[in-house]
């Protein structure tokens, strides 16, 4: 699915101000209602739309630029050559034992942290290179949807600096 079908999708569902951001599933756009009622939404039109489920991570502009304002690891950030800050986006907030398990995982070469419904992972190189073990991480918190913090803040740039 193009960006434009996406958009179009969207636009087709009631969402106002539609806009996709690269190709990689990220829209921004106006609506009213909790993140749970939105995805539910979301989620229906997109089956509709393309006969296969697709789950959705829905973020308010706030939680947006927490996000991207955010440094999960101080003192650390920026002196990892190769290393890109990943944000997973999770549906709920991970219980007690999720996060226990999923933060032993964390070491010196792939740092973990999660704050509210995001898990932070500091690569020390690619991620093809890492050994952390990502399918005990879905097992512990089901779905969840990937992006290098620096996307979130170009997306915070373009699209939200404005409306502050």
């Amino acid at each position: 699915m193009t960006n434009v079908e996406l958009c179009a999708c969207f636009v087709e569902l009631g969402f106002k101000n539609v806009a996709a951001f690269l190709a990689s599933g990220n829209v921004v756009f106006g609506a009213n209602g909790t993140t749970a009622a939105l995805e539910k939404r979301i989620e229906k039109g997109l089956r509709e739309s393309l006969d296969y489920e697709v789950p959705t991570f829905v973020r308010t502009a706030v939680e947006v630029s927490a996000i991207a304002a955010r440094v999960p690891f101080a003192g650390i950030d920026g002196k990892n050559p190769g290393g890109k800050l990943q944000v997973a986006m999770i549906r709920d907030k991970p219980s007690a034992n999720a996060r226990k398990t999923v933060l032993a995982l964390s070491t010196p070469e792939d740092r973990l942290t999660i704050h509210g419904r995001e898990l932070y992972w500091l690569p020390s190189g690619k991620l093809t290179d890492s050994k952390l073990d990502t399918r005990r991480i879905d097992d512990a918190l089901g779905p969840v949807t990937n992006r290098t913090r620096r996307t979130i803040e170009r997306m915070v740039v373009k699209f939200l600096q404005s409306r502050a």
